[in-house]
């Protein structure tokens, strides 16, 4: 899959390739919504290869709609994207699957003055209860949200998600090597699900110096090239 992305600002990375790869273990298929789409690489990726999937996005910079909408035209793929803030979204036949690499970097810690990485990265443009508000609004029943967050900041999600009835039922964690604590969480989400928590083996990102095979079979997978461009 062809990517373009800007030159300068926010550009996708590892974590976007494993989501992809987590969201497509449940064979999501009807309505899907990227939330937070930047230039489009999850939905896109998760649309490329899951054919049943009606793929739409919401992103609420200029600049990012205009790459996710060339790059959903360049691969030839079916792409209806909102330019909105996701808080401000209304939906009445609501999603079958949700799906999204929110920002989720604390504001406590340096924040850049760059705008669009400033939007991309930190969560205090998507707080997690106002998020999760939203997404059970926009679910339907049963229907699924699948996202990846921080890891150090599990246990605040899932006591926000029980707030909404949103259920945490598939989790893995990310390590970046085998004797390191995990960096990132990717869970799956069941709306209104009383279902107890299956956490998966861990993914761990490197071997030494090198990609573990896990993590090179799942970029062959994706197979994507970026190209650093002004659109």
């Amino acid at each position: 899959m062809l990517l373009y992305q800007p030159e300068v600002g926010y550009c996708y990375n590892s974590d976007s390739i494993f989501l992809y790869d987590f969201i497509s273990s449940f064979n999501p298929k009807g309505r899907v919504l990227d939330v937070g789409a930047g230039c489009g690489i999850v939905g896109l990726l998760v649309a490329r290869d899951n054919p049943k999937v009606m793929l739409e996005a919401i992103e609420k910079q200029e600049a990012f709609v205009e790459y996710a909408t060339n790059n959903a035209r360049v691969n030839k793929i079916d792409y209806k994207i909102h330019k909105k803030d996701f808080l401000d979204f209304e939906d009445e036949k609501k999603y079958d699957y949700i799906i999204s690499n929110p920002p989720f970097y604390s504001d406590n810690i340096s924040v850049s003055k760059n705008d669009m990485l400033f939007n991309a990265r930190y969560n205090i443009n998507l707080p997690l209860r106002d998020f999760f508000k939203k997404v059970s609004q926009l679910l339907k029943p049963r229907a699924h949200f699948i996202f990846c967050y921080d890891a150090s900041q599990f246990g605040l999600i899932c006591a926000e998600l029980e707030r909404f009835k949103l259920r945490a039922v598939n989790v893995r964690f990310v390590h970046p090597k085998i004797d390191k604590g995990a960096s990132l969480v990717m869970i799956h989400v069941r709306n209104g699900s009383s279902s107890l928590m299956n956490i998966q083996k861990p993914m761990v990102s490197f071997d030494g110096e090198e990609f573990t095979q896990e993590v090179k079979e799942i970029y062959k997978k994706a197979s994507t090239k970026s190209v650093k461009c002004h659109l």
